[in-house]
């Protein structure tokens, strides 16, 4: 069980010798993380490590008691571990823990759209654009019939687009820089430039 969390740095691309193949690849800054909590199954009930990322000046004060005599870190996630998984308080993580052909989940707040149509968020093919049509191209068309005499919930409408988690599984490790804490992984990743990223092996 690998995981870590990283900041998205951006997209580039690779070049394969081998195949003579370009890579597109997404850059992500991963860790240097540390361990600041860890779930037990006598007294939570289930197993788990809270680890922290991005060590700042300063935290609030709650934070601040919770992570006594551990460094200042911005974000704080959970991740479920297993039984064979040794892990403490304090312990560094860092992308060293990966491997290069790692397959890996990736999860992070994508961005934001704004306001959208059908058509560009759920794809909607829209109305005929001739034949007696008038700007009724990328209309909704009917939401229901008679009956129950109100929007169903979950109906695909118009509205905000984006700006939700989002994970992608399946991605591979093309390249793991350890000196500088970066990982390239093939393909896009969810998230905005600078978005806090959760990377967690899969098999």
């Amino acid at each position: 069980m690998k995981f870590i969390l990283g900041k998205k740095l951006g997209m580039t691309q690779m070049f394969n010798a081998a195949d003579k193949k370009v890579i597109p690849v997404t850059l992500v800054e991963a860790g240097p993380c540390w361990a600041t909590q860890i779930r037990s199954l006598d007294k939570d009930g289930y197993l788990a490590a809270q680890i922290g990322f991005e060590e700042v000046k300063k935290i609030n004060k709650p934070k601040t008691g919770h992570l006594k005599n551990l460094k200042n870190l911005r974000y704080l996630r959970e991740f479920r571990l297993t039984a064979e998984t040794e892990m403490k308080k304090g312990d560094e993580i860092s992308a060293a823990l990966f491997e290069e052909g790692d397959k890996v989940k990736v999860a992070a707040v994508s961005k934001g759209k704004g306001f959208a149509g059908v058509v560009k968020r759920h794809g909607f093919a829209g109305g005929p654009a001739s034949h007696g049509n008038k700007d009724r191209l990328r209309a909704p068309g009917s939401i229901g019939c008679g009956f129950p005499e109100r929007v169903w919930k979950g109906r695909r409408m118009a509205g905000l687009m984006g700006n939700e988690r989002t994970s992608v599984r399946g991605l591979k490790i093309v390249k793991v820089d350890a000196e500088n804490n970066i990982l390239a992984i093939k393909g896009a990743v969810p998230g905005k430039i600078g978005a806090l990223v959760e990377i967690v092996s899969v098999k």
